[in-house]
């Protein structure tokens, strides 16, 4: 469905860092922004890409509501760079406004807003980000598989219905996916996902799966994270599987 390279198209460190990377998660404490919410407002209205996109890139840290319509139509902008801002915008000024124009910019043609809308949709705490995050974590590029793994374990802040259905695709890909950061990602939503389920057989399911990565997965890193993931969440049975197989030397 995409191009595995088309994020090479624009150079991050060189043009925009991006946010994802520098924000804090929604509704934590961050510093005081120094920058005039309003001049910002006035921003992003500008004629020159490079001041929207500056506009744009100030309400990842400030919250005004204000913002949200200008920010959702900004998810259209002939700039890539202003678009992406816009998405992590959004991601900090969650709206229910701004869900459906969020989910249909998930077929941007760049790599770099999708992974922005990924992570405004996971900030979204929405039944309605549910599917299309699963469809991102299917069949996007590494970048954004990665990110959407993170923001399924967001579903733990929707309702137990919406975490029960994001469960059997994060296990899918975290046994399948051929990138290792990913499958990564994956094991590590699936333990943040089971700390908040009671003990039944989607939990089992879920503490099978990590288990079996744990012993079976030829990537250190993945095979480390799966552990931790069992760590986490205190699973009595995962905690005597983890320990056997430990003082076997297998790990």
């Amino acid at each position: 469905m995409y191009d595995e390279d088309e994020l090479t198209i624009i150079d991050p460190d060189a043009e925009f860092d991006d946010p994802l990377d520098q924000i804090a998660p929604a509704g934590e404490a961050t510093e005081e922004p120094q920058v005039d919410p309003e001049e910002m407002l006035q921003l992003l209205n500008s004629s020159q890409a490079q001041q929207r996109m500056l506009a744009a890139r100030a309400f990842c840290e400030l919250e005004e509501p204000r913002a949200v319509p200008r920010l959702i139509e900004l998810l259209k902008d002939s700039c890539p760079l202003v678009r992406v801002s816009a998405a992590y915008a959004l991601g900090r000024n969650s709206d229910a406004t701004a869900i459906a124009p969020l989910i249909e910019q998930l077929y941007d043609w760049n790599g770099y807003v999708r992974k922005g809308v990924v992570w405004a949709l996971g900030n979204s705490h929405t039944p309605a980000a549910l599917q299309p995050l699963i469809e991102a974590l299917k069949n996007d590029i590494p970048a954004v598989r990665l990110w959407a793994a993170s923001a399924l374990a967001q579903m733990i802040n929707v309702n137990y219905e919406t975490v029960v259905a994001a469960l059997p695709p994060i296990i899918e890909v975290m046994r399948r996916d051929p990138i290792a950061a990913v499958r990564s990602n994956c094991a590590w939503a699936i333990g943040q996902l089971c700390r908040e389920l009671p003990s039944n057989v989607v939990y089992a399911t879920a503490i099978d799966a990590l288990i079996e990565t744990f012993a079976e997965e030829d990537d250190l890193g993945v095979r480390e994270d799966a552990r931790t993931a069992i760590l986490n969440v205190g699973d009595p049975r995962g905690l005597q599987i983890i320990e056997e197989l430990e003082q076997d030397g297998w790990f």
